[in-house]
């Protein structure tokens, strides 16, 4: 088994962080492990350690919580501790564990540990009492009293003179500085300054130096408790960690002016919560809020914090991102569409909107919305043929791909990829060329996959595609048209809202009144004429099977030479010149793009097929890539 860590509690509690001493990693046992509350739902463990000569008292940090929670730990386990934090709670070490290995578990206690806190006490008495026996030095010092007193800036709080204080008396004797995380800098007044990464529930006086790289814009809400305004920020600091900070009411009309994106500030008396990771797309798992009383301060910009960090993605790769997913892109902005109103269903306010076109030097396209002040400002702020990134933007998968807002905008970025990909974007892109759109434009529907990474209907069975996936699964395959339905009542279509804008863009379903109008339920429009779509099924077949796919409206056009149903609706009377279309259309040949997903109508499940990009086969094409794979094999 393990051996424990000699003199290890003795080493840890003279330690701050685990960043002091990179290469000390203690081998402790957990001799007891007990719940003492929670906060915001988020269970609160105290784990006692032991190197079996003393014990220390320690907690675990939240995200640890599921070692104990799923019984990996138990009582008098053996643990390796990776990193931790020493913190002062109530006059005591306490040791914040926030990363540990799980070692054996001897099923006993070993040694007979004493209470390290009653042990520097007691050493410290002998001491005072002259007594010359051989005790070793306590927390690694050779002289306690002298090394606290050595450094008396190190008490901010104004306690008692170092020199005259006891750092072994019990805690009612002593007035002790909070724990100051070595290895941050301070501001220049001397406050020491706690990491993003080091933040935790414990600790009730921190204070955080960070760069502003997010400001949003202010919001109000009116409920049966009152009403009030927010805006939210995303700070980041030197340790590359960055956190998402809300301020309310009074401190709206305080900070908003005042705090400005790419500046630096020093944050505290703030208050440290749990992250709602519903809406939190930050790295900590933590969230901060500030009132009227908390204290922000501009400091210089020494260069420490990086200006911007981002986990960038290539648009050629949002084709296997989930819908949902937030993402940083950074592309040239090909296109910037006028700004848009329209009005929110759920809340009823009206909104703005732009569409902007993008592409990277993947050489693939995407469409991102703004919204707010962002959508107004677009053409202003960010221009034509520049690089701009757009941090944590919503991916979408109507009509596609496509990206929805985000946490912030910025042009021409300080980071190494805005040189490449203005030079590429130089010298090739703005060249035209080969481009392909994962945004919904006539029949497209996505980006297709490689001749090679191509599939068959067989692979849809085989596979068991659509169960696993509730977002569903994607395919690409070769196969013809063997049969449409066209036979539905009133023709292959529905009748669709013919408003352009939002929140219909002449998709939703319209109902016909008494008075021949027809009216919409998502806008609450009342129109002589609807807009009719396309929606029909059928199937299509290779060499490996069939499956039922659905089609809508884009790739039905495709599919019937660009006759919109509209079009069609108006010859409906010559049954021969409408079945005419579905006859030319059915055994043809197209390479498709599917989407497969599982779904439960009438408490029977079944895997839906849905086609949202068809494009005609090209012969030549398909022969050269047919030959390539060929040579591969020999």
């Amino acid at each position: 088994m393990t051996s424990l860590t000699e003199n290890g509690v003795r080493t840890i509690v003279s330690m701050t962080s685990a960043a002091e001493n990179k290469a000390f990693r203690p081998v402790f046992q957990v001799i007891s492990i007990k719940q003492v509350g929670s906060s915001n739902g988020i269970a609160r463990f105290r784990a006692v350690l032991s190197d079996g000569t003393h014990f220390v008292q320690g907690m675990l940090a939240s995200q640890i919580n599921d070692i104990v929670e799923t019984k990996a730990l138990e009582n008098n386990g053996k643990v390796a501790i990776d990193d931790f934090m020493n913190n002062n709670i109530q006059g005591r070490n306490v040791i914040i564990l926030l990363k540990v290995e799980i070692l054996d578990n001897p099923g006993h206690r070993i040694g007979n540990p004493t209470d390290i806190e009653k042990a520097g006490a007691s050493a410290l008495a002998d001491r005072s009492a002259g007594n010359n026996s051989s005790v070793a030095p306590m927390y690694g010092r050779s002289n306690p009293s002298t090394a606290v007193a050595s450094a008396p800036s190190s008490n901010p709080y104004g306690a008692a003179s170092p020199a005259k204080s006891n750092p072994y008396s019990p805690p009612k004797n002593r007035a002790r500085a909070p724990i100051v995380h070595r290895g941050t800098s301070g501001t220049p007044g001397g406050t020491p300054i706690t990491l993003i990464s080091q933040l935790n529930m414990y600790q009730n006086r921190w204070t955080i130096k960070a760069r502003v790289v997010s400001k949003s814009d202010i919001r109000t809400w009116s409920n049966a408790k009152g009403e009030g305004s927010l805006f939210s920020v995303e700070l980041l600091d030197s340790s590359g960690m960055d956190i998402r900070a809300t301020l309310f009411k009074e401190a709206v009309d305080k900070f908003y002016n005042f705090l400005k994106t790419g500046s630096v500030y020093t944050f505290s008396g703030g208050r440290l919560k749990v992250a709602n990771m519903q809406y939190n797309t930050c790295k900590s798992q933590y969230e901060l809020t500030f009132d009227q009383n908390s204290d922000i301060r501009l400091v210089d910009d020494v260069g420490d914090i990086q200006a911007q960090s981002f986990d960038l993605v290539k648009i050629s790769d949002l084709e296997q991102v989930d819908q949902g997913r937030n993402v940083d892109i950074l592309a040239i902005v090909q296109e910037i569409g006028d700004v848009q109103s329209l009005t929110s269903k759920r809340t009823g306010r009206e909104l703005q909107k732009a569409d902007l076109k993008l592409i990277d030097d993947s050489g693939v396209q995407v469409n991102l919305t703004l919204w707010g002040n962002q959508a107004v400002n677009a053409k202003s702020t960010i221009g034509l043929n520049k690089v701009v990134a757009f941090r944590r933007a919503r991916v979408s998968d109507y009509g596609g791909k496509s990206l929805s807002g985000g946490d912030g905008v910025f042009v021409e970025p300080k980071i190494p990829e805005t040189a490449a990909l203005q030079q590429w974007w130089e010298t090739q892109g703005s060249h035209g060329g080969a481009i392909k759109s994962l945004s919904s434009t006539g029949g497209s529907g996505g980006k297709m996959d490689s001749f090679g990474d191509r599939k068959t209907i067989g692979a849809i069975k085989n596979e068991n595609m659509g169960y696993n996936n509730e977002k569903g699964d994607y395919l690409c395959f070769k196969a013809h048209f063997s049969f449409l339905k066209k036979d539905k009542e009133g023709g292959a279509w529905y009748p669709a809202c013919p408003n352009k804008e939002e929140p219909c863009r002449q998709r939703c379903k319209v109902t016909q009144t008494t008075d021949g109008n027809w009216q919409c339920d998502r806008c609450h429009g009342n129109f002589q004429e609807c807009t009719r779509r396309w929606i029909f099924s059928g199937t299509v077949s290779d060499d490996t099977g069939s499956t039922w796919v659905s089609v809508f409206d884009e790739q039905a056009v495709t599919l019937f030479g660009g006759a919109t149903a509209d079009e069609v609706h108006a010859q409906y009377d010559n049954q021969d010149l409408y079945d005419g279309y579905f006859a030319k259309a059915t055994h043809t040949e197209w390479i498709f793009k599917c989407k497969v997903k599982q779904e439960t109508v009438n408490d029977e499940t079944r895997i839906k097929t849905q086609i949202v990009r068809m494009d005609p086969v090209d012969y030549a094409a398909e022969c050269r890539d047919m030959l390539s794979a060929i040579e591969k094999f020999q």
